[in-house]
């Protein structure tokens, strides 16, 4: 595993691949780390069409620091920096669930360095009803920073509304994976993701939220298709 710093911290990141491969970058879900997307992960390194693979840690996660502050726009600022300082150019894009909320919001501000963009269960950023209650500190350690977890529960409650407004600026392809009626996030606002990004194309996998988890192979079969096919010309902002 190697470090970095980036939007003044350091972020712990895992890599597979030629360097010199186009590269993919990775964001995991909300308590996870980087380490979630090893199966996936080795298989887009050692395809036919080798690629560079980054997946970090995010802020609050695993062996990244854990500052305190947690908004998804210094994720997504952090992500930012993360490209520039490992020298990846325009990659493609993949993030689940919170790490998908995190995707969106790079590609809204920062599209000159997402070439394409895919979305893994990742719920419509639309305030909650009712809202999420505070969860209970547990006893024991974990592999997060509580307060990770209460102030990304506070911003699912009542996201920044730009949030959503924006989406319609999100010109590069995209592709929206959703996990099917076993799924803890409802199906309608992954849809409802897919109709407000230009473009978009909607897969259902199904497996439940942790798609890439739970069927691997029929998340890559939908995945790696979509990262190889012809480059398309962006288009223009709405």
């Amino acid at each position: 595993m190697d470090t970095v710093k980036a939007n003044g911290i350091t972020l712990a990141y895992r890599t597979w691949g030629p360097e010199d491969a186009p590269p993919v970058l990775l964001l995991h879900c909300r308590g996870a780390d980087g380490a979630d997307w090893a199966r996936i992960a080795e298989r887009l390194a050692a395809g036919p069409r080798p690629r560079r693979v980054y997946a970090p840690d995010l802020r609050g996660h695993g062996r990244s620091d854990w500052p305190g502050a947690y908004a998804c726009e210094a994720m997504r600022d952090d992500m930012l920096g993360f490209l520039a300082a490992v020298g990846a150019g325009r990659a493609d894009v993949v993030g689940h669930s919170l790490g998908g909320t995190v995707a969106c919001l790079l590609a809204q501000e920062a599209p000159a360095v997402v070439r394409r963009l895919v979305l893994e269960d990742v719920p419509a950023p639309l305030p909650l009803d009712p809202p999420r209650p505070p969860a209970p500190a547990p006893d024991s350690a974990l592999p997060f920073d509580w307060a990770m977890l209460r102030a990304t529960d506070a911003q699912r409650n009542a996201p920044d509304p730009r949030w959503w407004d924006r989406m319609g600026r999100i010109t590069v392809p995209t592709l929206v994976v959703a996990g099917g009626p076993t799924s803890l996030i409802p199906q309608d606002e992954v849809a409802a993701v897919a109709s407000r990004i230009p473009g978009a194309r909607l897969v259902t996998v199904g497996g439940g939220h942790l798609v890439h988890e739970t069927r691997p192979e029929e998340f890559l079969a939908v995945l790696v298709p979509f990262l190889e096919a012809p480059a398309v010309t962006s288009r223009t902002p709405s």
